[in-house]
């Protein structure tokens, strides 16, 4: 036999040999398979066992476990599906119980009442499912901090009846910057289908008023869906509330310091013409659409805190029962009854520092007075119309009196 035959011969024998070693390999491999799996089949039915004794519930407890920044009014919720709730315990970190309600269907569960600021608070719930077994989840977190929080205090009050010129005024208690967001969070609807736009005077300030005053007897509906609204970086809204409020009649007050008459008007017409007093030509009264935001049967009127002071720095007047007062501005102007004056100067001259004067008498009981009347016949929201002063038009900002701003000025000031 040749080299060459013999090595191939060998090859042969090595490729038979090989084969059955290959072959024994993975036939032994099998038999040790059979034996391993016979192992696996063991654990397997040890684990089907286990599983059957673990409960098919399946709790979610909001907010996740370790959540910070967490709302006051709606993050809490304990949910469970493939089962019912049979406890569930929530705890401030202190321990003081918070009061909760079950579903009918006992299948979720909420906090009855608003979570405190700046509070951690701890959740346990606990379930079965249809066979029986039980399930339980634990959860912990920290609801938003003051810091990290905003507010808006907001005008006029729920379930009040206004007059036609009162806007909806919100003032938040930190500064906004993302002003789009927390304007798409509060809604303004009325009944009389007026559209309403909001208008921000700065970034604590947004008011909303239709184009024209508000229909008389209708209903006007705020909504603010705030809470967990960014208004500005790590500073969320917590606000989610419902308010409504009623426009009564509509009674629009005119001014004319020329003629030293102020005429009432419902609906147009003059219903009673009163006699004033008005600024003198050295504090002239604003001119201007102003709208009343406080009504006070007595007041202290004190001129220093308004700018009008002597050589000693006293107010050049100190009044501590001026009757029958109703704020048009911020900075100090009224309408209010005056008993100090000669009663010839109503309807004659324009005394006042700034404010329209109505004869009256001391005490604010005299049911007979001018000033008497318009207080008791005027609620917050009614307007007053000033002309003829000579001064310059009051700023919309000052007050409540944006409606001295066209459509097109108030709709400009919108961010969305």
């Amino acid at each position: 036999m040749t080299d060459s035959r013999r090595r191939r011969g060998l090859m042969t024998a090595s490729a038979l040999l090989g084969g059955v070693l290959m072959l024994s390999a993975c036939s032994g491999g099998g038999d040790s398979g059979a034996s391993d799996g016979g192992g696996g089949s063991s654990q397997a039915k040890a684990d089907e066992a286990a599983a059957k004794k673990s409960s098919e519930a399946q709790i979610k407890i909001t907010p996740a476990d370790g959540s910070d920044n967490a709302s006051i009014n709606n993050s809490a919720a304990v949910t469970v599906s493939k089962g019912t709730l049979t406890t569930v315990t929530m705890t401030t970190a202190e321990g003081t119980a918070v009061e909760g309600a079950l579903s009918a269907d006992k299948t979720s569960w909420k906090p009855t009442g608003q979570l405190e600021r700046s509070t951690t608070y701890k959740v346990a719930a606990s379930a079965k499912d249809s066979a029986g077994l039980e399930a339980h989840e634990n959860a912990s977190f920290t609801t938003v901090s003051p810091d990290n929080s905003f507010i808006g205090n907001f005008t006029p009050e729920d379930g009040s009846t206004v007059g036609v010129g009162m806007p909806v005024s919100i003032n938040f208690n930190k500064e906004i910057t993302n002003k789009a967001a927390v304007q798409k969070g509060v809604t303004v609807t009325s009944t009389s289908g007026q559209e309403v736009v909001c208008h921000w005077f700065s970034t604590q300030r947004m008011d909303c008023r239709p184009e024209d005053y508000w229909k008389e007897n209708s209903t006007v509906t705020v909504k603010l869906a705030l809470d967990g609204v960014e208004g500005a970086s790590g500073v969320f809204g917590v606000q989610q509330k419902t308010v409504t409020f009623k426009i009564g009649r509509n009674q629009v007050s005119y001014v004319d310091a020329q003629t030293k008459q102020m005429k009432i008007t419902h609906n147009g017409a003059v219903i009673k013409t009163i006699p004033i007093s008005a600024g003198s030509p050295e504090n002239k009264t604003y001119e201007g659409q102003m709208v009343m935001s406080e009504k006070f049967k007595e007041t202290r009127m004190n001129g220093a805190t308004v700018g009008f002071t002597d050589d000693d720095g006293k107010g050049e007047y100190d009044i501590k029962d001026v009757p029958h007062a109703i704020r048009l501005t911020n900075s100090g102007t009224f309408v209010h009854g005056n008993y100090w004056g000669a009663k010839s100067v109503f309807g004659s001259v324009n005394t006042s520092h700034g404010c329209v004067g109505l004869s009256d008498t001391k005490g604010a009981n005299d049911t007979g007075t001018a000033g008497y009347w318009f207080f008791t016949n005027s609620i917050v929201g009614d307007v007053v119309v000033v002309k003829n002063t000579g001064d310059k038009t009051v700023a919309p900002d000052n007050g409540l009196n944006g409606w001295n701003m066209d459509w097109a000025q108030w709709k400009a000031g919108s961010a969305v």
